[in-house]
């Protein structure tokens, strides 16, 4: 039986509505319509199954164990003590008893099954919080800097995150009608839809705003980057401009590949609407509609050129870029344990492995994070490696929140004994992502295990390089700008990648292709060895690759290239 195209599906959809509110009525079955199950995205949840019961299911004769994933819109990632209690008691009452931090500054919750979906979205509403376009072919969440230390500026660009996010908010009330039983009136299913169309988008829109000099939100592996750039007061000047960035490859096919971002220019605050909807809206026009899987905003810029695609954002936008300003990044990790703010709050990093946030024997994290909500008067920040930030504490309260981070074995000694392990990050693959073909969430804890008595060997324990997994190619965890990176080919099997930049500016290169962890293992022993005898002092891993000719660049745009004897001029490489 063949189905329609996500895009005619997107067409007929009603604006979204599809035939959802008959679904979720029927109960016969768990699962949605195929054509529904493209719709739902929009609305923020994705339809999974249990892969672990999958076959003995089959042979049972019964369908999949269907549930869904719900992902929270979420800009700049902050939420209150009472928003973050509110999704612990979603999460224990509707879902798999877990919360977890997704590598775009936001939660999502698994396990919810059909009957309970409309339940769970209206839990989440009563928490002032909603799940629009965190999912779809449209913008998604937005990513704002998390770290606090800057916290003016910080306060002025999580302000951003929440305007842009609102900006692209669909216009359709398909949302409040299908879960929150808003009253229908007489243009449901024909609201305008002015930036979208249609249609929306050929494949999602990623947008990230970065305070330098931390790139924790990774810019350059969103469709839209803005970098902020300070004036001499201290204050906002405006923002460089990135385009072009995506994680997203296939194994296997060279015209489906990773790519960084590339800086074409610098814009104004008054100005930024206007370039970043004129960047939507070429690639709403020029975005590929047959192949899904060549439908980013990168592919539309390498077919067409970016001094075409730039060209026509300037048209759109009714103005030039003015050229980039200088910027530097440092690091693109976070900085964990406490640090003092600027009016004197501090701020209590955490290292959670993969951002899963579940009781364990012995690690109550879950628990532990509960009751920090119950007596914190500040701010929960997410940050895009999947940590949390307990911002705005009081001096006098540290000493409380210490001892419940201790007593629950939130502290980096028990989560993440290795700087290695504090800064790795995992998508979630099996047993729910449909697109998975081999462990990372579950499989991250003992590869890092047995990375330790490598990293001792070396007299590496203590040294920052930063590894990720994925358990497909679609990078989800951004490994493409890791040190180092497992990227999933078939169970027990990865492409390993190396040369990754610590600040987020080169990709990484393909060393060795579909490998078991002893031969990763033995590869890297060799690959840290090098680097352990050889690097210069405060070299990082991926550099040192690449100065001892031990990696070569890939054959795509793979690095930002900043040259201080050149005004700082800011380019591409390919």
């Amino acid at each position: 039986m063949s189905h329609p195209s996500v895009e005619d599906i997107k067409i007929s959809s009603r604006r979204l509505r599809g035939t959802m509110e008959d679904g979720l009525a029927d109960t016969v079955t768990g699962s949605l319509s195929f054509e529904d199950q493209r719709t739902v995205k929009f609305h923020g949840s994705y339809q999974q199954d249990d892969r672990d019961l999958r076959d003995e299911r089959r042979r049972q004769k019964l369908e999949p164990a269907h549930q869904f994933m719900i992902r929270i819109r979420a800009p700049g990632g902050v939420f209150t003590p009472e928003q973050w209690l509110k999704l612990d008691a979603i999460a224990t009452t509707y879902a798999n008893h877990s919360l977890r931090v997704t590598t775009r500054q936001t939660f999502q919750i698994h396990g919810v099954v059909k009957r309970d979906l409309k339940a769970t979205m209206q839990a989440i509403n009563a928490g002032l919080l909603d799940t629009i376009s965190a999912c779809g072919d449209v913008n998604r969440n937005v990513l704002g800097a998390s770290n606090p230390l800057q916290s003016h500026l910080h306060a002025q660009v999580h302000d951003w995150a929440q305007r842009l996010s609102l900006h692209f908010k669909p216009r359709t009330r398909a949302y409040y009608e299908v879960w929150l039983d808003e009253e229908k009136v007489a243009e449901s299913g024909v609201e305008e839809e002015p930036i979208y169309g249609q249609a929306y988008l050929p494949r999602k829109f990623k947008i990230a705003v970065a305070v330098p000099p931390h790139n924790d939100v990774d810019v350059f592996a969103n469709d839209l980057g803005l970098i902020a750039i300070v004036d001499e007061a201290g204050g906002l000047a405006g923002f460089n401009v990135a385009i072009g960035g995506s994680m997203g490859s296939s194994h296997g096919i060279p015209t489906h590949y990773p790519r960084v971002g590339n800086v074409i220019g610098f814009v104004t605050p008054d100005q930024v609407f206007a370039i970043a909807e004129a960047a939507v809206t070429v690639q709403r026009d020029l975005g590929d509609r047959e192949d899904r899987k060549h439908a980013r905003f990168k592919y539309t810029i390498d077919d067409h050129g970016s001094d075409k695609i730039v060209a026509m954002m300037e048209e759109r936008a009714g103005f030039k870029l003015q050229p980039a300003r200088p910027w530097h990044f440092d690091h693109n990790g976070d900085r964990f344990g406490w640090v003092e703010g600027e009016d004197g709050h501090w701020h209590l990093t955490l290292s959670l492995p993969s951002g899963r946030i579940v009781d364990q024997p012995g690690r109550p994290l879950l628990t532990g994070m509960r009751e920090i909500a119950r007596i914190h008067r500040g701010q929960f920040r997410m940050t895009c490696n999947q940590n949390v930030i307990i911002a705005g504490v009081p001096a006098a309260e540290r000493a409380r929140i210490d001892a419940l981070v201790a007593a629950h074995g939130l502290d980096a000694e028990n989560n993440a004994p290795t700087a290695m392990a504090r800064t790795a990050i995992s998508c979630v693959a099996l047993p729910t992502c449909a697109l998975a073909m081999a462990e990372a969430e579950r499989y991250l804890p003992s590869f890092l295990a047995n990375m330790e008595p490598l990293l001792d060997k070396h007299g590496l324990r203590e040294q920052p390089i930063l590894l990720r997994v994925s358990g497909c190619p679609n990078g989800c965890s951004r490994p493409y700008l890791a040190e180092i990176a497992l990227v999933g080919k078939a169970l027990g099997r990865y492409n390993l990648f190396v040369g990754g930049d610590h600040r987020g500016l080169r990709m990484n290169t393909l060393y060795r292709e579909n490998i078991t962890e002893p031969e990763i293992l033995a590869t890297l022993d060799t690959l840290l060895g090098q680097y352990a005898a050889g690097r210069e002092p405060d070299e990082h891993f991926g550099d040192f690759l690449h100065r001892a000719g031990l990696v070569e660049l890939p054959p795509y745009p793979t690095h930002v290239r900043v040259d201080p004897a050149e005004a700082m001029a800011i380019t591409v490489v390919a």
